[in-house]
């Protein structure tokens, strides 16, 4: 079997992760096509080597632009490449203009498509991620979900005989590089004299927080006002805006740093007292790891980790001080996103 699978942005290449060791221990001839979405290395070159991920077959090297147009840009590259290879799965992760580009470039060349996490809603039709997901979904022909959650979404929608519920593949990644890293603490942290509990971890880089100047500033204030040190991993895409916006990044309790390794970042949550986000993944990451999440939106498409308890939906201000201080939830053994089997699940059903 010939599996194409097309990436771009950091939590692509998490997911990727599990499927390229299964497709790999199966003997399935694998072809990673980077459209190049996320260029900077800390996001892109670092995940491939940190995971171990074989290096990408085909890079397209798009880089930056309005969606429109980096999606038409994928779009015109990815056709060559799909045409060349004629995979039996065209594999596409998640919801990024990527995701869209690959499932719209392999549908209509008539190539089987496979949509990985594949259900999942905010019902914010404003979100760039939101566009993208519904499209893919309903020109996918298998959905892979990875909750439950997000099958019944795809039922509602008339899509119930393309879903699998497989598990998350995030979850598979996670447990593998929580055992690696063990008690492990990042030398930036205790550089800055940091203890373990004794920090938060944050991430901001959606439109919604970083396009608008006035809620931009707003989130980093609020940041900076936390009862203890606040170490931002900075995207790109923030620093960017928060020099346009002459926004300070470097106020009150906040300590920036650039994007870490994955398994930096996963070594960095398990010791921090809680996380601060608007990343989807990092949400689910936090629940996993079982470290409190506050989440700066006004929707998530992991529901399970409101309902359980761990992460808490705020607007920046007073909000987002009371939750991001508040105590740690009580234990739970519940386990909506899987038991860190869902590659294998993957593969099954591409072969089934």
């Amino acid at each position: 079997m010939k599996i194409l699978s097309v990436v771009g942005a950091r939590p692509q290449f998490v997911k990727l992760a599990p499927i390229a060791s299964e497709a790999a221990q199966r003997n399935h001839e694998h072809v990673i096509v980077h459209t190049g979405q996320h260029y900077d290395p800390r996001l892109s070159d670092v995940f491939f080597t940190e995971l171990g991920i074989p290096a990408p077959d085909v890079h397209l090297g798009v880089g930056s632009g309005s969606h429109g147009k980096q999606t038409g840009a994928m779009l015109a590259s990815l056709d060559d490449v799909l045409e060349e290879h004629q995979p039996d799965w065209t594999v596409v992760y998640g919801d990024t203009n990527s995701t869209l580009a690959a499932a719209l470039s392999a549908v209509k060349l008539h190539l089987p498509v496979a949509h990985l996490e594949a259900g999942l809603r905010s019902f914010n039709r404003r979100m760039p991620e939101e566009h993208n997901r519904i499209l893919t979904d309903h020109a996918a022909d298998l959905l892979l979900a990875p909750t439950q959650v997000a099958a019944d979404h795809l039922a509602a929608e008339g899509l119930a005989d393309r879903t699998r519920v497989v598990g998350d593949v995030m979850t598979d990644v996670l447990l593998d590089v929580r055992a690696r890293v063990g008690d492990s603490f990042p030398e930036f942290l205790s550089s800055q004299g940091l203890a373990r509990f004794g920090y938060y971890v944050a991430t901001i880089h959606r439109a919604e927080n970083t396009d608008n100047a006035e809620r931009l500033r707003a989130i980093l204030k609020s940041l900076g006002q936390v009862n203890l040190p606040v170490v931002l991993y900075a995207h790109p895409r923030l620093v960017a805006r928060a020099r346009d916006h002459q926004a300070d990044l470097n106020q009150g309790n906040l300590l920036v740093h650039p994007p870490v390794a994955y398994p930096d970042l996963v070594s960095a949550v398990l010791s921090a007292r809680g996380v601060i986000s608007d990343s989807g993944g990092l949400q689910k990451e936090a629940f996993l790891l079982r470290v409190p999440c506050t989440t700066v939106r006004t929707e998530t498409e992991w529901v399970e980790t409101v309902s359980l308890g761990w992460n808490e939906l705020v607007e920046p201000g007073e909000a987002l001080l009371i939750s991001a201080q508040r105590p740690r939830p009580a234990d739970t053994d519940a386990s909506p996103y899987g038991d860190g089997n869902a590659a294998g699940r993957v593969l099954d059903a591409f072969e089934a």
